[in-house]
């Protein structure tokens, strides 16, 4: 039986990280993959990434792990990872190098414009290009070896133990698998050093992130599991609100993406809470499918790979190049980013050879 409510969910927040990235780039904060805000006063709709920051990716991983059970249940480990890689690795390391290094194209202008790869030969700068335009690709790379880590489990428990016991959780421990979340946060680099690959880790967030994926797995692809999140939904909603307008209110104007800030109690408590709330919610409410729910179900992983190109291109010129309004801009990446992105899409995956090398698809049938 299929699970609708997964695949909505999993497409709406693939929806939500396009509009996260518009707001993203233009944040004031100066974090990797930004062009930089406008001006040096507060940014009040970078409430936005407060909202979602805390929550989406880790969501992500759970549905992942949730999917991987019911594949595992269907087909054979060696037949799941070889279907794993090829939806996985090839678009994180040939797509690269096909259509990526356009993103990374932007990403060292903004960096040359002090000169760093002035006198650099050519091939040299397309491969800097390319893996600096990996972007929201981080997703399947790690996805990818998080399902080596999951089959070396399965042949530790081949009796399924584990699974079996996780699903005897009631409510009240899976709200307590929070302390879980908490303690993947703290295993971010605190001070990273700028001569080093501390700031690679902590935007990989390897440890962090399997715990979420392991989760979904192990606690959440029981349908018993799922009844229980469902019938909670409300208060759980409630509390993740109640948690996150605190956490705004108390923290605004903070580098949110620091190892600080994401591993503080009051961080980790919103964002695993809104976990919880959001499966429960489209649990009870949204189980149901429809043409447009199955077209974003079968298309959000391609949207998802190719979205950022309209960000990177569209976002670099406005801002550098015209004298819009920040307003406007929003607006017009906004807009842009939703309308071109499947369209992008669903020319390439029409295109064989290059919808493998950036889809990992070989075929375009539905």
């Amino acid at each position: 039986m299929r699970r609708h409510w997964i695949d909505n969910l999993r497409w709406v927040t693939v929806l939500l990280v396009l509009f996260y990235h518009v707001i993203y780039f233009y944040n004031n904060k100066g974090v990797f993959g930004g062009i930089g805000g406008f001006g040096d006063g507060p940014q009040y709709q970078d409430v936005v990434m407060y909202i979602l920051y805390p929550w989406f990716m880790p969501l992500l991983f759970i549905l992942a792990g949730i999917s991987a059970r019911y594949a595992l249940d269907r087909h054979s480990a060696k037949e799941w990872f070889k279907a794993r890689t090829q939806k996985l690795l090839v678009p994180g390391t040939i797509g690269l190098f096909v259509f990526h290094w356009m993103v990374g194209c932007f990403n060292t202008a903004v960096a040359n414009r002090t000169g760093v790869f002035d006198g650099v030969p050519a091939v040299a700068k397309y491969a800097i290009m390319a893996v600096s335009g990996i972007g929201p690709l981080w997703f399947v790379q790690l996805l990818w070896l998080l399902c080596l880590v999951l089959l070396l489990l399965r042949a530790l428990d081949k009796k399924d133990r584990i699974w079996n016991w996780c699903g005897k959780a009631h409510i009240m421990w899976i709200i307590l698998l929070g302390v879980l979340f908490w303690a993947g946060e703290q295993t971010l680099i605190k001070q990273p050093r700028p001569e080093s690959l501390d700031g690679i880790w902590n935007l990989y967030k390897p440890l962090f992130y399997l715990v979420p994926f392991l989760m979904g797995y192990y606690v959440f692809s029981h349908d018993e599991v799922q009844e229980r999140v469902g019938k909670a939904w409300i208060p759980l909603m409630a509390c993740a609100v109640v948690s996150g307008i605190v956490l705004i209110l108390t923290t605004f104007g903070q580098d949110n993406t620091s190892p600080q800030y994401m591993g503080s109690p009051l961080n980790c408590t919103y964002g695993w809470l809104m976990c919880l709330a959001m499966m429960g919610w489209f649990k009870e409410k949204f189980n149901c499918t429809g043409p447009v729910a199955g077209y974003f179900t079968r298309s959000s992983f391609g949207i998802y790979v190719v979205h950022y190109l309209v960000i990177a291109s569209l976002g670099y010129l406005m801002k550098l190049y015209t004298q819009l309004p920040p307003v406007a801009m929003y607006v017009i990446l906004t807009v842009a980013v939703f309308a071109l992105s499947p369209l992008i899409y669903e020319v390439l995956v029409r295109i064989p050879v290059i919808r493998w090398c950036i889809f990992g698809v070989k075929s375009n049938k539905k």
